[in-house]
């Protein structure tokens, strides 16, 4: 799957909208479940590729031994300097590198952790064998997806409710990207193509995505995404109106608030080879 640059900007003020209220929303507690797989692994020096604005990287830092070394990259400038900005729980490394050409040697890490971020991958491939030239002998890669977009309910009542207000012209960005990316043998024949040919570990998690209420939904996922460029790209002046369509929208399938509503992600690990 080929992504657009639009599809993988997270520029100007989306970086903080993304932070205030799309992580809270849902990636912070898939953030705390992967730095509780990582740590059995005992790594002394962790890679995190695609990391935001570092809802993964806080919890590892938080989550494992002091003496780990942890460098949290992104493709996004801005994202990093929201994350730097907000700081983490003791001193991590931040640096701006392309997942697709990693700036690192060979062997360089023993586990290389990425939560949603593979989706946006131009080649995944690629970019799995980047993951295993920088992993030492034995390393371990633990990463997450989203499941199909109908297990995941926030997302689709707002995928559902901008079609409705642009009916000739629907933004699929949710379905299309982060929830595009699902199917278990793909996601197993892109590892082995990129060297990880060993057994593939894959678990489906299950949580609740937790909001005060339906509007703080909408600005996260109409706001604090790419979506925002699609619905942008057909009208600017559409934006604040979207954001009330996709809140009226939650509000009626999830009540007034707080909500709550099922999200479901695979969470996949990988090892390399001698």
């Amino acid at each position: 799957m080929n992504t657009s640059s639009g599809d993988r900007a997270f520029s100007g003020s989306i970086a903080q909208l993304y932070d205030q209220y799309l992580v809270p929303l849902i990636f912070a507690p898939y953030a705390r479940d992967l730095a509780d797989r990582l740590a059995p692994h005992h790594p002394s020096a962790v890679l995190e590729i695609a990391a935001g604005t570092g809802a993964l990287t806080r919890a590892m830092a938080a989550r494992l031994p002091g003496d780990v070394s942890i460098v949290a990259t992104d493709l996004n400038q801005p994202m990093l300097d929201h994350g730097m900005s907000i700081g983490t729980p003791r001193p991590v490394t931040w640096r701006q590198a392309d997942a697709m050409h990693l700036p690192f040697g060979d062997g360089t890490f023993d586990a290389v952790v990425c939560q949603f971020g593979v989706m946006f991958f131009p080649d995944k491939a690629a970019a799995f064998a980047e993951v295993r030239r920088v992993l030492r002998p034995g390393g371990t890669f633990l990463f997450s997806v989203w499941d199909r977009i109908d297990d995941n309910e926030f997302a689709d009542c707002v995928t559902k409710a901008m079609a409705d207000l642009f009916p000739a012209d629907p933004p699929q960005f949710l379905a299309r990207l982060p929830h595009g990316y699902h199917d278990q043998a793909t996601i197993a024949a892109a590892l082995a193509q990129g060297g990880f040919t060993g057994t593939h570990a894959f678990d489906i998690v299950t949580m609740q995505s937790r909001a005060a209420s339906p509007r703080e939904v909408a600005i996260a996922i109409c706001q604090g995404t790419p979506l925002r460029n699609e619905i942008e790209a057909r009208d600017a002046s559409r934006l604040g109106e979207a954001t009330d369509v996709a809140a009226a929208a939650v509000g009626q399938r999830f009540g007034p608030g707080p909500v709550s509503g099922k999200m479901q992600a695979h969470v996949i690990v990988a090892s390399r080879d001698a």
